[in-house]
């Protein structure tokens, strides 16, 4: 029927524009074959290697951080150094490009660059351009996000600079149940797991430093020293006064926005969980992270 026959066209469309698949017909009644697809063949063109001297950015550094973590405190502080810009966070694993054609793939790879590449590039202009205006050195970048994407990090930036910034888990999980007391418990805890392992997974993978957020807001003296150690620049006594920066854009997207981000000073952190409320999923991390004892 014609209908029919409209109605794979239709789907046929939507589904190569997601997937680059397609329903195709068996038989001989020429009807479309039943949660059957065959993969759409592209031609593949090689791509050559990014030069390292296209890169404007030299040696950044990232905050490896899970959500709810602190992270928003750590940048504020990174960022009242003289030397230090630290944006909000850009969010740069969904910033991207897109090659609509066939033609612009193999116009992009004829001058050895794909859709990765671009993306890099892009980038790179993004934290160039804010570096530049910032009239500052080194760009700190901050985006809970960047833990899923720590491996692309290293392709664009080969010499990034890794700062870990761990919290306990069940903190962790109440600071977001928290800002979002609609939800179930169980919604924070699959939500936050999801970020904390990602963090785990570069952190085990990555040189860097590790720091932790109760740490920071008992003795943010001992912890930026050893951040700035670490970085290579003198440590500044300016940077504990954050709320000297004149930053007040603290809206959800961007970071944190509670009122003790926008207090201006290192707020106490609150009380460590104990054991018996942890749930069972959480435990590992806690381990791994030493807020918990190894298993006997």
């Amino acid at each position: 029927m014609a209908w029919k026959h409209a109605l794979v066209a239709r789907v046929n469309t939507t589904l190569r524009r997601a997937t680059g698949l397609e329903l195709q017909p068996t038989g001989t009644g020429g009807s479309a074959a039943k949660g059957t697809t065959r993969p759409k063949k592209k031609r593949a063109y090689a791509v050559a290697p990014m030069p390292a001297e296209e890169r404007l950015i030299t040696a950044p550094v990232f905050i490896i951080s899970s959500i709810r973590s602190g992270s928003t405190l750590l940048r504020m502080l990174l960022g009242s150094h003289s030397e230090f810009y630290a944006p909000h966070e850009l969010h740069l694993s969904n910033i991207g490009v897109r090659l609509r054609t066939h033609n612009t793939h193999k116009s992009m790879a004829a001058i050895g660059l794909d859709q990765t590449r671009l993306e890099h590039l892009l980038w790179d202009r993004l934290l160039d351009r804010q570096l530049r205006m910032s009239g500052k050195k080194t760009l700190v970048n901050k985006t809970p996000s960047d833990a899923f994407i720590w491996k692309r990090i290293l392709e664009c930036w080969p010499d990034a600079r890794f700062v870990f910034l761990l919290r306990h888990p069940m903190s962790i999980v109440r600071s977001r149940q928290a800002a979002h007391p609609q939800e179930p418990l169980e919604r924070h805890v699959a939500r936050t797991s999801t970020f904390m392992n990602a963090v785990e997974a570069a952190r085990s993978a990555l040189p860097g430093l590790t720091v932790r957020y109760e740490q920071l807001t008992v003795d943010p003296t001992a912890v930026t020293q050893e951040i700035c150690a670490f970085l290579g620049v003198e440590w500044e006594p300016g940077m504990l006064n954050y709320g000297d920066s004149g930053e007040d854009d603290f809206r959800m997207g961007l970071g944190d926005w509670s009122e003790q981000i926008r207090s201006g000073a290192v707020q106490p952190a609150r009380p460590l969980p104990s054991p018996d409320e942890v749930p069972e999923s959480l435990k590992g991390l806690c381990r791994a992270w030493g807020y918990l004892p190894d298993a006997d």
